[in-house]
């Protein structure tokens, strides 16, 4: 199955509401983060790819799913884009300084937690986050330059006719009419604000 929609936002930009839109609309199952965090044997080919110096086999990684969101998917974006030429692409976007807040007390507080040995899983996200991230947002200055400049690059590679912009906030109208698809009789998704990733993700170390 190959993808019809590519992700390119990072994290903390709305991609857990916008999988959800996504699934709604008809172009489930959605590849995000929590696919892997949930299903841990999914940790392992990621994790053989950043750590293990495995080849990239995107066909492997998005095995089942129509559409990709958020982190680890969103660091392949331009890969995914050449993979499959058909898929659209969605760049999930927000104020850069709210962005890095929300990143601030979410991703960067769960690479920080120690995992119990339980979650061997949750460590392998942990080493591979630390691979593709690297300290790109360890300062807030450096966060929002990263934010802006991967916010240009994807609009540079990407035909208009093929890109959607996607602030956050802006609910179903610019994404039903970028994908050619009717507006659902039911409120935009609102999931996994700050403390929700926080009961669901670093609360694990308890």
């Amino acid at each position: 199955m190959a993808l019809e929609i590519v992700g390119a936002g990072f994290g903390r930009t709305g991609t857990d509401a916008l999988r959800e839109a996504l699934t709604i609309l008809g172009f489930g199952p959605c590849h995000h983060m929590f696919e892997i965090r949930d299903n841990p044997q999914k940790a392992g080919p990621w994790h053989d790819h950043f750590c293990g110096g495995a080849p990239l086999d995107l066909d492997l990684l998005f095995d089942g799913y129509r559409s990709q969101v958020d982190w680890p998917g969103a660091h392949l974006w331009r890969e995914s884009a050449e993979r499959y030429p058909e898929a659209k692409v969605i760049l999930s976007v927000r104020d850069p300084e709210d962005r890095y807040a929300s990143y601030s007390k979410t991703i960067k507080v769960f690479r920080e937690t120690e995992m119990p040995p339980e979650a061997a899983h949750m460590r392998q996200i942990q080493e591979f986050v630390a691979v593709f991230l690297g300290n790109r947002f360890d300062t807030k200055e450096r966060a929002i330059a990263e934010f802006e400049a991967h916010t240009a690059e994807v609009k540079s590679a990407i035909p208009n006719d093929r890109l959607l912009v996607y602030e956050l906030g802006s609910g179903w109208e610019p994404l039903c009419a970028f994908l050619k698809v009717p507006v659902p009789d039911q409120p935009y998704p609102h999931t996994n604000a700050t403390t929700d990733f926080q009961e669901r993700n670093i609360e694990l170390r308890e």
